[in-house]
């Protein structure tokens, strides 16, 4: 099987070694079958398309609605090389998972205004599949409705004209979209267990995501959650177009 890509833009080793653990874990791939880049610390490396089953994109601090003047240096490389990459990437429709920071990507590439109208803060929400998710070979057995872990500073203000909206939470409508037939992107983390959020909200309790003083409430708020469906849409898409 040719090997799945992840890209990932987490400076903190701790938290791009739980996110790539989570990856492994919830797809079922092992290291040699999902390869991470680390796109902040370095030039993104050729990417021959060809030599891979499917490209995901993990989280990050960057923000793609951030002023450009706002912006470091390293976010604007990031953002200027995977932008070429994700390019090719719609325009061969090639199979494509962004996860939060994949969908401001995703969605603004594809004429989506992306700003801070739909933030939504660190914890579980319910999800729900509209019918053309319901129908989504990705989503098939995830339930109609769904708890899962969300935590982000932006959101698709709308949907983006060439998409289908495929599931969305109160508070944020726009949760997960398909662009062609292969490309996804979801606003919420599917691979995030309690574990794992816990870490993250950790690492980056000075990030704006909450006050910092409030990160033990933060932390006991999500230790009796019950997240177990999420997962699927990765283990599916690792399933759906892992190839020779």
């Amino acid at each position: 099987m040719k090997p799945f890509l992840l890209l990932s833009s987490r400076a903190e080793d701790e938290a791009a070694e739980n996110e790539y653990a989570a990856f492994l874990r919830v797809t079922g791939l092992g290291e040699n079958q999902l390869v991470r880049v680390r796109m902040e610390a370095g030039p993104l490396p050729e990417v021959n398309l060809d030599e891979w089953s499917g490209v995901l994109v993990g989280g990050g601090p960057f923000n793609a609605s951030d002023p450009a003047e706002t912006k470091s240096d390293t976010q604007r490389r990031v953002e200027q090389e995977f932008g070429s990459l994700l390019e090719e990437i719609v325009e061969r429709d090639f199979p494509f998972l962004g996860a939060c920071y994949g969908i401001g990507t995703l969605g603004m590439q594809q004429g989506a205004t992306i700003d801070h109208r739909y933030a939504e803060p660190i914890g579980t929400v319910a999800i729900s599949l509209t019918e053309a998710g319901r129908a989504d070979p990705l989503l098939e057995g995830v339930p109609e409705t769904f708890d899962a872990f969300v935590g982000h500073k932006e959101a698709c203000r709308d949907l983006p004209p060439t998409a289908v909206r495929l599931a969305g939470s109160r508070a944020c409508p726009v949760q997960m979209f398909r662009v062609k037939e292969n490309l996804y992107a979801t606003q919420f983390h599917p691979e995030l267990d309690v574990a794992g959020i816990i870490t993250r909200v950790r690492v980056y309790r000075d990030a704006g995501y909450f006050p910092p003083e409030e990160l033990e409430a933060v932390v006991a708020s999500l230790t009796t959650a019950l997240v177990t469906e999420p997962p699927r849409i990765l283990a599916n898409f690792a399933g759906r177009y892992g190839r020779e």
